[in-house]
């Protein structure tokens, strides 16, 4: 499991929140065998995701991520509940690229930059949110705080980072997200900017061993910050035999007698997960029952 800690200034004027995904992000890496440059750029849209979705307020709110931006990649996903918990895939698992000027994965040239970020909010209401920006860099930290400040008009601060060993596991990974509230003064946004400015990144600060409650510290630093709550985010897929015989009838029954004919079992893999739902020709009869 992740640990999330969230803190808030005294006045109220700043916020922080703060996420160790190790466990998270080598979940992902086992599930979908990815490369290194995938790992990363994967983990960080999952980090994301956990971070927004943490700020729903619904039990039942959910937000999804997916960036396109054209590189080798392919499209990445993730989506979240109001609980943290994160779900992702991609196209292309496995990426090899040479790293980038500053001798690191280059996420951004394995993501692409020439697409969209897009961010679909479901609140249980009759249509969900969507709101869809042009790509900043790919390397998915940018582009979340451009979200916040084009799409929602909140100034974010948004730091997203993953360690990769030489034999693919996961060394480190998480990440921050500061905010300030409307009413956040000049001095308020000069100690942040300070703060931030005086910060290694949050990879190398969880690989240190610095908690999630000590870069909330840090960051809200000089601006006597207060707990707001904890929680355990883990990466938890909500697939179920049940969601894909839904699935399957809502192609209707043209198609599922098609299945039918072919006299052979359908196999469902599920992107997220990898779970697959064998159904026999018998079992799709019964979707058709349904479907009618």
């Amino acid at each position: 499991m992740g640990k999330l800690y969230r803190a808030i200034s005294a006045d109220g004027s700043a916020f922080a929140e703060v996420l160790d995904a190790k466990d998270i992000v080598s979940e992902i890496e086992r599930i979908h065998k990815t490369s290194a440059v995938i790992t990363a750029g994967l983990g960080r849209l999952s980090i994301a995701a956990s971070l927004m979705g943490y700020m729903l307020k619904g039990e039942e709110d959910s937000i999804t991520l997916r960036v396109d931006g054209g590189g080798p990649s392919g499209l990445l996903t993730a989506v979240a509940d109001s609980r943290g918990n994160v779900k992702s895939c991609v196209a292309n698992p496995v990426v090899e690229i040479p790293l980038n000027a500053q001798g690191k994965l280059d996420v951004g040239g394995a993501v692409g930059s020439d697409g969209t970020l897009s961010v679909v909010k479901d609140l249980g209401l009759k249509e969900p949110y969507v709101g869809v920006i042009p790509l900043v860099s790919g390397e998915i930290a940018e582009d979340i705080a451009s979200y916040y400040a084009t799409s929602e008009q909140i100034p974010t601060v948004c730091s997203l980072g993953v360690l990769v060993n030489p034999d693919l596991t996961v060394r480190a990974a998480g990440g921050f997200l500061v905010q300030l509230l409307p009413f956040a003064d000049e001095k308020c946004i000069d100690i942040i900017e300070r703060n931030i400015t005086g910060m290694k990144p949050i990879s190398a600060m969880l690989d240190e061993g610095v908690t999630p409650e000590e870069i909330a510290g840090m960051l809200l630093k000089d601006l006597d910050p207060n707990e707001l709550d904890t929680a355990s985010p883990a990466y938890k897929c909500d697939c179920s035999r049940r969601r894909t015989e839904r699935i399957l009838i809502s192609v209707g029954k043209e198609e599922l007698q098609s299945l039918v004919d072919e006299g052979v079992a359908t196999s469902v893999c599920c992107d997220f997960c990898g779970e697959k739902y064998v159904f026999t020709p018998d079992d799709i009869k019964k979707l058709i029952e349904e479907a009618e």
